[in-house]
């Protein structure tokens, strides 16, 4: 599958809506049990685009979106503002044809070059393809946390997996430039 990675737009919103209802009814990735409505999905599109958060699509070479991809806030508090979680969603169609890579690939030299010192995967499910897809870019298993949801009549075990971005933890950050900027305590 041929696909070209860009920066999403509030035009895509409808089929990124799409492509998390389907997730959300069929899977396993979010823990979510109602699929959220095109403004709440606008709504937390903006909240993390306003606040300089990588947010991407795979585009198909006919223009249709294969995939997303965004990272967010790991946690809120001031501290933390140095690591991001990172969030990928592939309709049936895409799977298991590299675009869920792409995808994550991009999401995490964006996030390095944003100044972000540590990307998080917190995988619902324990999903093994998505498990397998953070090993292969780097990503180390930092966590396993059993029976954390209750989905589709079973309980689900969630995974946790680490990357260091960019200098990761060998420098101090440096607190005035982004994401030093984020979340800071008044």
């Amino acid at each position: 599958m041929n696909i070209s990675i860009r920066q999403a737009t509030p035009q895509d919103l409808e089929r990124i809506t799409e492509i998390y209802r389907e997730s959300v009814l069929n899977g396993v990735a979010t823990y979510e049990l109602t699929p959220p409505d095109l403004e709440e999905m606008q709504g937390r599109y903006t909240a993390l685009v306003d606040n300089g958060f990588p947010y991407l699509v795979a585009e198909t070479d006919t223009g249709e979106l294969a995939g997303y991809a965004y990272a967010g806030p790991y946690r809120t508090r001031p501290a933390y503002r140095w690591t991001v979680e990172d969030s990928i969603y592939l309709p049936p169609e895409s799977r298991g044809k590299g675009v869920g890579r792409a995808l994550l690939a991009a999401l995490v030299e964006r996030c390095a070059d944003l100044g972000f010192r540590q990307m998080i995967a917190v995988i619902g499910g324990a999903a093994p393809a998505s498990v397998a897809l953070h090993r292969a870019l780097g990503f180390e298993l930092t966590g396993a946390m059993n029976a954390t949801g209750f989905k589709h009549g079973r309980w689900l075990d969630t995974t946790i997996m680490q990357l260091p971005l960019g200098e990761g933890q060998s420098t101090d950050p440096d607190p005035n430039a982004y994401p030093g900027t984020l979340f800071r305590e008044v």
